[in-house]
């Protein structure tokens, strides 16, 4: 079989960051066959932009006035890559020479416009290699795309789209070769960044779960979350698809505590969906 030669991609890889000293220099020294790199900075204060252009990117500053657009659309909006296609990479997210031999590969197809991608994750310096599988719609032909709009108003802290997804016009392919998802920040970040994720479901659940556009809108893994959010068997039901359905049991301990904070995560958002319906009411 034929080998590809290793061509400039052209794509332009968007690290979106803030304080993200720790991961930041892995994931920008895998970056080296894409043709630009964009660091879009909240402003850190630590050594993240000194890295970032230690490697060469391009850094972007960005401040969010709390309402539409967030950083990744405010990207695509204000400070258009350069390149046809863009990836979306978070700073502990790192690739290797298989995921862009096959990115290569699929680009020069030339037949899709999207494409979801794998990812390894790992939980407490361990390789999870069941549960149920991350993948993420994040590499796309430029002008294809944008996050879903999600009018917030000031009521989330989070600048960035997390659990918004890309609309596409057009094809959507996969590429199936994983993506390392490592982050080196520790476990009290993961607890910390869940926290936040669960407030913002609550308020985007309570926001939205009448609006019909919102709905049609909505992939068939989010439509099965937002319908079961508020049951009570839901975070245990995660917990037994994740842990023994998928085999999390076979990654050992971290597979079990991986799988147990996904419950509570889950049983979060419930409550904090009570807790806004009791609000309500007392007002």
């Amino acid at each position: 079989m034929m080998q590809r030669s290793k061509t400039t991609l052209p794509v332009t890889v968007a690290v979106p960051v803030k304080n993200e000293e720790a991961n930041l220099a892995r994931c920008l020294e895998r970056l080296d066959r894409f043709a630009e790199i964009v660091v879009i900075d909240s402003g850190s204060t630590d050594r993240t932009c000194e890295i970032a252009a230690e490697y060469g990117a391009r850094v972007v500053d960005f401040r969010w006035d709390g309402k539409y657009p967030k950083k990744r659309n405010w990207f695509l909006m204000n400070e258009p890559p350069k390149q046809d296609w863009v990836l979306f990479l978070d700073a502990d997210e790192f690739l290797d020479d298989a995921f862009c031999d096959e990115v290569d590969a699929a680009i020069a197809k030339d037949d899709k416009d999207a494409y979801w991608l794998a990812y390894d994750n790992y939980f407490l310096d361990r390789p999870l290699k069941h549960g149920i599988a991350q993948r993420k719609l994040a590499l796309f032909r430029v002008g294809k795309a944008m996050y879903e709009k999600i009018d917030e108003d000031g009521w989330s802290q989070l600048d960035m789209e997390i659990h918004e997804h890309p609309i596409v016009e057009g094809e959507v392919g996969e590429i199936s070769a994983p993506i390392d998802h490592r982050d080196y920040k520790g476990l009290g970040h993961f607890i910390q960044k869940h926290r936040d994720y669960a407030q913002w479901e609550a308020r985007r659940f309570v926001k939205m779960q009448n609006d019909t556009a919102v709905w049609e809108r909505m992939t068939g893994r989010q439509k099965l979350k937002y319908r079961n959010l508020t049951k009570w068997w839901f975070p245990y039901f995660y917990f037994l698809t994740t842990y023994i359905a998928k085999l999390g049991i076979l990654d050992g301990s971290q597979g079990f505590h991986y799988a147990a904070y996904k419950a509570w995560y889950f049983k979060t958002i419930r409550l904090m969906i009570q807790e806004q319906a009791a609000a309500a009411d007392r007002t």
